[in-house]
């Protein structure tokens, strides 16, 4: 999804996948552990040539790549003018002249992310092909178009997806990016089932090291999180590619930034007083390197105003585990990261100057507690469990409970695809009288896209309006609870948990039982009633969820 907290994310691939708006990408999940040095070992970035000026004074022009092999019959005629419902302004031409499409590896709201080869060299990339048709508005079509205008901007900076260009035809625009087929940054790490200060510092740094470029060259991020981040390949030493520009933006010198951006946990305190700048994607970072060093976000509640509660709050935990055991230098380096005034907030620059995170720094190589490993497990699968049950809700729903949900849903639909997407979906609310913001749609948005493919399909519409309406009642809690209860006992054992979350792919066996251990409040090795239901209704859930309680 694309908009407000939060990106959509694709299938659980290690590829690269769609993002939220128009051609963002992003993948669900992380991975990344111990990198060595393949990262920038100045803090200048290697900037194309010629030097792009200031984004405030000219900002960079979209110019088409050169093709990589033979031109297109329409790109060798001088005389073709491009067509009038052209969006990158130049003669449409086929990217199946250049590339064979493999399979599928990703999709999202506006498009379809595929494995491709390069015809002329055999070399794979990833092709993210965005349906026109979806572009609806001039926003719609101007943010592809900046998107492509950024990741053209960016590509060659060693973090960052290299971009390989753009092709258009009646029905597409499709982008043609470096493959990143290693996996997601908190994966490698759980898979690796270690790592040390120094580790996290590797990782921290190539994180840094994408911001600093960015800030250099005139962009702000906006929408840092692990999920943004996928390793380039599956090798132990691989780099860490950020891959997802789809929130994106020029920065202009001198403006002040409104638009309701990011994802729950990583979000800034000034993005939600609305008054913000590029200092926002050190205080992501910040929350991305609070998380490898302790398992868990700094700012956690119940619910999602909880969250932004903390984070308004700004009280940072270095007391419990493993705070103690973490050096001085890292908590030093997190609080100048997460300090409240953006005025007073650490750099870029400087954060890759300080003496924890700089290479040959301080940071420990001592193994930093197994504990924070399952805490990152727990903080990752939780959702996923919560998710399966409302769908379990969902499913089981009566006709007569869901009448009137049917119709908002075959309302909204206007095209008749059994999905919805956002600008059906902000269409809808309009007719129906809404007052809501663009932006608190894009939230909706991504609260109902249960699986993460940018689209909204019957079932999760009725999984988010059910808890819109309060629909979560016991007896609807009691159905989901009897769906995993499958021999009646009147209880929920590990081996039935277990049975439901890998019948959905959701977790392994090792995360299974550490969440159920969690849930099992009396410990007596089975979930009753009263447990699953303190489950449902606590722990993390996604910041756009807030919306739906909105009346």
């Amino acid at each position: 999804m694309g908009g407000c907290f939060s990106k959509n994310k694709p299938s659980d691939t290690g590829y690269n996948g769609n993002g939220s708006a128009p051609g963002g990408g992003g993948s669900d999940g992380g991975g990344g552990a111990g990198y060595h040095n393949d990262y920038q070992r100045s803090h200048e970035p290697s900037v194309p040539k010629p030097a792009a000026p200031s984004p405030a004074a000219h900002r960079p022009q979209y110019v088409p790549p050169e093709p990589q092999s033979t031109p297109s019959p329409t790109a060798q005629n001088p005389f073709q003018r491009p067509d009038p419902n052209t969006i990158l302004g130049k003669p449409f031409e086929e990217v199946r002249l250049h590339y064979s499409l493999g399979r599928e590896l990703g999709r999202g709201q506006f498009g379809v992310t595929h494995l491709c080869t390069e015809i002329s060299t055999g070399k794979p990339y990833a092709c993210k092909s965005i349906s026109k048709r979806k572009l609806l508005t001039k926003s719609d079509k101007d943010d592809i178009k900046r998107e492509i205008q950024i990741m053209q901007h960016l590509s060659g900076q060693p973090n960052i997806v290299e971009f390989r260009g753009a092709y258009e035809d009646r029905q597409s625009v499709h982008l043609v990016m470096e493959l990143c087929a290693g996996g997601e940054l908190f994966d490698r790490i759980i898979a690796k089932g270690h790592y040390s200060e120094r580790a996290a510092a590797n990782i921290c740094r190539a994180i840094v090291n994408v911001v600093h470029a960015c800030h250099f060259m005139g962009v702000m991020h906006r929408d840092l999180k692990p999920e943004n981040f996928l390793l380039s390949s599956k090798d132990e030493n691989a780099a860490l590619k950020a891959t997802d520009f789809g929130l994106s933006v020029y920065i202009e010198e001198g403006k002040v930034y409104r638009d309701m951006v990011g994802s729950a946990y990583y979000v800034a305190p000034e993005v939600l007083h609305r008054n913000y700048g590029k200092e926002i994607d050190i205080w992501s970072a910040g929350v991305i390197l609070y998380i490898l060093l302790s398992g868990v976000p700094p700012f956690w509640a119940e619910n999602e105003k909880g969250i932004f509660d903390a984070i308004l709050q700004g009280d940072i935990d270095f007391e419990s585990l493993p705070w103690p055991s973490i050096s001085s230098s890292a908590k030093d380096l997190v609080r100048k990261m997460l300090t409240k005034d953006p005025k007073k907030r650490i750099t870029a620059s400087q954060v890759l100057d300080h003496p924890w995170i700089k290479e040959g720094g301080n940071a420990s190589d001592r193994p930093i507690d197994s504990a924070v490993l399952s805490r990152m497990k727990q903080f990752r699968a939780m959702n996923k469990l919560k998710k399966l049950a409302l769908k379990v809700i969902a499913e089981n729903l009566s006709e007569e409970d869901i009448q009137g949900l049917k119709a908002m849903f075959a309302n909204m639909d206007t095209d008749k695809s059994g999905t919805i997407t956002y600008e059906e979906l902000k269409t809808g609310l309009a007719r129906l009288g809404s007052k809501l913001t663009e932006a608190e749609v894009r939230q909706l948005m991504d609260a109902a896209d249960v699986d993460g493919n940018g689209i909204i399909d019957y079932i999760e519409f009725i999984t988010a309006t059910m808890h819109r309406h309060k629909l979560e009642r016991d007896d609807h809690l009691y159905k989901a609870f009897q769906h995993f209860d499958k021999d009646n006992s009147g209880f929920i054992t590990r081996d039935e948990i277990e049975i439901a979350m890998k019948e959905y792919q959701m977790g392994d066996e090792a995360t299974i039982k550490e969440i159920i251990a969690e849930v099992d409040t009396d410990n007596d090795g089975k979930i009753n009633y009263d447990e699953f239901c303190a489950m449902m209704r606590g722990g993390n859930q996604h910041i756009g969820e807030a919306l739906l309680k909105k009346e």
